[in-house]
């Protein structure tokens, strides 16, 4: 492989690094409570308002109803407001980041939902506040299969980042595209997909790995 090939990989690998990586952050730190306001205000919850679950999840719904393509469109506005651009990997972030955050917060809430309700009923039992439940026991219960959904999110946003290469988002799908479809370069398509395979591999392996050791009860 040449030098000017390798370049482009490297800058296209960066640049779909960058975009899953800041957005997954984004989901992680937003989709959580999320998902926590979802539980506790639910029929039974531990704050139950069926006003306040009732519009969220009709929010999360729609967000998640709409084709990641479309989403990135429908966002364009949006997107040049907070980065000042529609175009670029800065810009792809925005979208991502939003569709990926309400998907996160549902796969976290089942998660949350998992949780033995024995246990809960058992720190009521002992006192303790809404807040010290969800901090104490919701949350460190669900840690395995929230790290595994986590996982599942980043894969997740690891294929729209390629989708959103078609529309100038830049990474590995916009090298693909531009080089392995439009010039009809194989070998820079082939290379494409193995290092996504590849990058999909490792994340899914670290994320196991991650999961089993925070897992009590393995």
């Amino acid at each position: 492989m040449s030098n000017p090939i390798l370049d482009l990989f490297l800058e296209a690998a960066w640049q779909t690094f960058a975009m899953v990586g800041i957005s997954s952050l984004i989901a992680l730190l937003a989709g959580v409570p999320l998902a926590v306001i979802l539980v506790i205000t639910a029929p039974g919850g531990l704050w139950e308002q069926r006003a306040v679950n009732r519009v969220l999840g009709a929010v999360i719904n729609g967000f998640r109803s709409t084709p990641f393509i479309i989403l990135l469109v429908a966002l364009l506005p949006i997107t040049r407001l907070i980065v000042g651009t529609t175009i670029g990997t800065a810009a792809a972030i925005v979208p991502l980041a939003i569709a990926a955050t309400p998907f996160f917060a549902r796969v976290a809430e089942v998660s949350l939902r998992e949780v033995d309700k024995g246990l809960i009923e058992a720190a009521q039992a002992m006192g303790a506040r809404k807040a010290e439940i969800v901090w104490h026991v919701l949350l460190p219960e669900a840690l395995p299969s929230l790290i595994a959904g986590f996982t599942l999110t980043i894969i997740t946003l690891i294929g729209a980042s390629a989708m959103a290469g078609a529309v100038g988002a830049g990474g590995l799908g916009d090298l693909a595209i531009r080089y392995g479809y439009q010039r009809f370069e194989t070998d820079i398509m082939l290379g494409v997909i193995a290092v996504l395979i590849a990058l999909v591999a490792l994340v899914q392996r670290t994320g196991d790995r991650l999961a089993a050791r925070v897992n009590k009860r393995a």
